[in-house]
């Protein structure tokens, strides 16, 4: 394979192929011209009014506060079970996922009601965990890669911010955002290195909840 590409002189030296080195500079230029585009398309720009939820709801692995007025001995802190239910003192198996802290505050002053003389209950969320279709999820070239829970109006910048920006070897341009919407899986192109390195604020899309962000590591 080597030597097809050398030419010999008649005294034994070698001379490189000025074909070799067309084609060496030709292959350079398209990768470089295929780097430059994305295969999946652009979000538009953040308006900064994005919502797409309104009442946190409790989710397995969250630590909840029970706060039982007038009764420290019942008031405690519990994490829910894997199964989605939590138990605590007097209580078993409570089924505490997908209720709002609220929704489970009432249910647990029933239950308590068959010990307790109207009891007055107060949910508090204190480790938040969340729910998968409620995380946003940062994998690959950042500098901290995690799950995270979506909050009201995200965007890509605060995102950005909470993973701790990209790490050197980051093809932040490179970066894909993968978002069901209506059942269907879609990949969108984001251009962090634009927006956190050149302050192009229109590459600041908002974020959705569920949504994955894969960072590439630059081959260049």
């Amino acid at each position: 394979m080597v030597a097809s590409l050398v030419v010999h002189t008649t005294e034994g030296a070698t001379v490189t192929s000025r074909y070799f080195i067309l084609g060496v500079l030709l292959s350079s230029l398209a990768l470089v011209g295929c780097a430059s585009k994305s295969p999946y398309p652009q979000l538009p720009a953040s308006e900064g009014n994005a919502q797409f939820s309104t009442k946190y709801r409790i989710a397995a692995g969250d630590s909840v506060n029970i706060f039982v007025w007038r009764n420290p001995d019942v008031s405690t802190t519990v994490t829910v079970r894997p199964d989605g239910f939590l138990t605590a003192p007097l209580l078993e198996d409570v089924p505490a996922a997908e209720k709002t802290p609220t929704e489970l505050a009432r249910l647990l002053e029933k239950e308590l009601s068959t010990y307790l003389r109207d009891p007055l209950v107060t949910v508090i969320v204190n480790g938040f965990v969340g729910a998968y279709e409620d995380q946003i999820r940062v994998v690959g070239e950042a500098a901290e890669p995690q799950a995270m829970l979506y909050r009201d109006s995200m965007t890509l910048l605060d995102v950005m911010i909470q993973v701790g920006g990209l790490t050197e070897f980051a093809d932040g341009n490179k970066a894909v955002i993968v978002r069901t919407e209506n059942g269907e899986r879609k990949q969108f192109n984001v251009r962090i290195e634009d927006l956190i390195r050149d302050g192009d604020i229109s590459a600041n899309i908002d974020m959705k909840p569920g949504d994955i962000m894969i960072i590439p590591e630059s081959w260049f």
